[in-house]
């Protein structure tokens, strides 16, 4: 072996293994799924080459990464393996040929999604699920028992009460990992990379109550000695443990000719970035399970699948300025403007950069041509910068240190990755809050959007959200494009809001790490504003989901001498400042008797008088649960105009159906 390719495997072998654990371990990946599989290959290359080269220790030879501190340790009766990769169609006609060859016959295949999450395992005893783990190395993996009860999707308890094991993926789906990191960037915490690595960061949580909030899902694929089931082939499989109650991917086919495995490919490479989740290719799997058990396994995959991945869908665009902007808690966040390229069906010119960290680590500067992607295919991600195309007079990009809105300095807060102006007379922040004060889940001012408010601002008409409820009907008709009409359903809008329940204002007011959840929490046991603003932290810290951040929040903002002359304003404005709602324990008296209480509900067709969304609320404020299928378990239908394939099958399964107004009839009773 020639010097030249010696080194080449080591380092080859440091930089996967260092991969590895950014990728498996710490949920944090340093480069995109395809440079990893780049070198993962050429390294198999090298020791096909070499054999004599090959260690115990090789990132070839290892299944998935490490188990994590924290949790107990789970030993799998039977290994939990990677696949196999190719990454073109004529790997897979080669596979699909030498399996052929090996049995000596035509065989079936199951085709199933590749879906981008964390291989998990669960069993159940008579029933009843008593654990669940991730696959760790292949040989042991974590207790995540705990935190894999919070899915929703995982069922607690099968339809029959039978001894078995399951395994499958964990997954975030694609809008849960928007909101997950629009929330955390907001926060001025790191985001996730994608999908897959927010979905194994939340299932490592030590806290249950923040993975239940992650809203991830499952998708099982696996049986455990299918033999004892009477169960001979992956499709029947499939079928059997959706019977059971496990959710399972609807997209899987089963055919023996390579020409239907290719159109499944094609088809589905083509639909994935309109999937609700995440995929990164097909998997193939030898349908009869006799023919898996003649095939066997290596050491580390299995004779009898192979996973295709997809290629990357990236273009090359140039970064002509990069762009700082305030959001409402005064985290300053960078995104790349760059020349407009098409990019997974849309057109895209502007990506964020998330935080100082992130920029730096990219090593993005002005005028870098870089490779561009869509995070869970929906968030436009710079992966790369392509370094042979670098300018030779690029500069270091160099992080601003004063707010590109008002000049004040700016600081990191609590070892956070983001950059925050706390300058509370920041023009920008000032704005953002107000545009999120008179939000829909806020004091829902209808009318008064971000474009409005700054014309407010700049002219000072405004400087807090008290200022909204001392404009006049002169000074709106100053704003450009403003008209009596428009002044007047303004005027009336703000006027409403201040017959808002105290949570509303709670929520608008963007104290720090108060949603709207704690907000009403906090509204329904402090009852007065007043009380509340002379609460300490023993106090509020008692209270059920009421964190120690969220308390200590609440009192360090209620201590600021502004805030008082704040409230004082809506006081003279006439804002309501009390808790309009029932308190829990009145709800819960109320809803105990409901006839409504404990049913299980499906909306469906077009509602005329109230929305989605207020119908959602309103049924679950009188102890119903409301679900998005219709099935057995279904107690009631609610149908509005135009309703249909729910409807039909509410009526095949003999469901009581009502109408919209007979809804709206029962609830106003109540």
């Amino acid at each position: 072996m020639e010097a030249k390719e010696q080194q080449e495997i080591v380092t080859l072998r440091e930089r996967l293994t260092k991969w590895s654990k950014e990728y498996y371990e710490l949920d944090r990946p340093t480069v995109e799924d395809h440079v990893y599989d780049q070198a993962y290959r050429r390294l198999v290359e090298l020791e096909a080459k070499y054999p004599e080269s090959i260690t115990a220790d090789s990132p070839t030879r290892r299944v998935g990464g490490q188990v994590a501190n924290g949790f107990e340790k789970v030993t799998h009766s039977i290994p939990m393996l990677s696949l196999g990769d190719v990454f073109s169609k004529a790997e897979l006609a080669e596979f699909v040929k030498k399996l052929t060859e090996s049995i000596g016959e035509t065989v079936a295949f199951d085709c199933e999604l590749k879906i981008d999450g964390l291989a998990i395992s669960l069993v159940y005893e008579k029933g009843v699920l008593v654990k669940g783990s991730t696959r760790g190395n292949g040989l042991i993996g974590e207790d995540i028992t705990a935190n894999l009860k919070t899915i929703k999707a995982i069922p607690q308890r099968l339809s029959e009460p039978i001894d078995v094991e399951v395994r499958g993926e964990c997954y975030m789906p694609k809008k849960a990992f928007v909101n997950l990191n629009q929330s955390r960037e907001a926060e001025g915490r790191s985001v996730f990379a994608n999908p897959r690595n927010a979905a194994a960061g939340s299932l490592r949580q030590l806290d249950t109550a923040e993975t239940k909030k992650r809203q991830l899902s499952v998708f099982m694929y696996y049986l455990m000695e299918p033999e004892k089931f009477g169960i001979t082939t992956q499709s029947q499989a499939l079928a059997q443990l959706k019977t059971w109650g496990f959710p399972v991917n609807e997209e899987a086919k089963v055919t023996a000719d390579l020409t239907e495995i290719e159109r499944y490919l094609d088809e589905y490479q083509a639909k994935r970035a309109d999937l609700p989740y995440e995929i990164d290719g097909i998997v193939l799997k030898a349908d009869p399970f006799s023919v898996q058990a003649e095939l066997g396994n290596t050491v580390k995959v299995p004779r009898w699948a192979i996973a295709y991945k997809f290629p990357p869908d990236e273009q090359e665009t140039i970064v002509r300025q990069i762009e700082w902007t305030v959001g409402r808690t005064g985290v300053v966040t960078p995104t790349a403007v760059m020349d407009p390229v098409a990019l997974a069906g849309t057109t895209v010119s502007r990506a964020s950069l998330h935080n100082p960290d992130y920029l730096q680590q990219k090593d993005i500067r002005i005028g870098d041509t870089v490779k561009l992607h869509k995070a869970g295919d929906i968030i436009p991600e710079i992966s790369e910068v392509v370094l042979a195309k670098r300018p030779k007079d690029a500069e270091v990009y160099q992080i601003p240190t004063v707010c590109p809105e008002c000049g004040a300095k700016l600081v990191h807060l609590d070892d956070e990755a983001a950059l925050r102006c706390i300058d509370p007379q920041c023009p920008a922040l000032v704005k953002e809050s107000l545009t999120h004060f008179a939000s829909r889940n806020a004091m829902n001012i209808e009318g008064l959007g971000p474009k409005i408010i700054e014309q407010l601002f700049d002219k000072g008409l405004i400087k807090d959200a008290s200022g909204l409820y001392f404009l006049t009907f002169e000074e709106l008709l100053t704003l450009e494009k403003f008209k009596e009409r428009a002044a007047n359903n303004l005027l009336q809008a703000i006027e409403q809001s201040k017959q808002n329940s105290l949570e509303r204002l709670l929520f608008g007011l963007g104290i720090r790490h108060v949603g709207a959840k704690a907000a009403l929490i906090l509204a329904e046991n402090f009852q007065e504003i007043e009380q509340l603003r002379q609460a300490k932290f023993e106090d509020i810290i008692k209270l059920d989901s009421i964190g120690e951040k969220i308390a200590d929040s609440v009192v360090t903002y209620f201590k600021n001498e502004q805030v008082t002359e704040l409230l004082a304003e809506f006081k003279r404005a006439g804002v309501n400042l009390s808790f309009l709602g029932q308190t829990r324990a009145e709800k819960a008296r109320l809803v105990q008797d409901d006839p409504l209480n404990g049913l299980t509900v499906v909306l469906t067709g077009k509602l005329t008088n109230i929305t989605r969304s207020e119908a959602k609320k309103l049924l679950e404020a009188h102890g119903a649960k409301v679900t998005g299928s219709v099935s057995k378990k279904t107690d009631l239908v609610i149908a509005g105009a135009d309703a249909g394939s729910k409807l039909t099958k509410a009526q095949d399964l003999g469901i009581k159906v009502i109408d919209e107004a007979e809804f709206l009839r029962q609830t106003e009773e109540k």
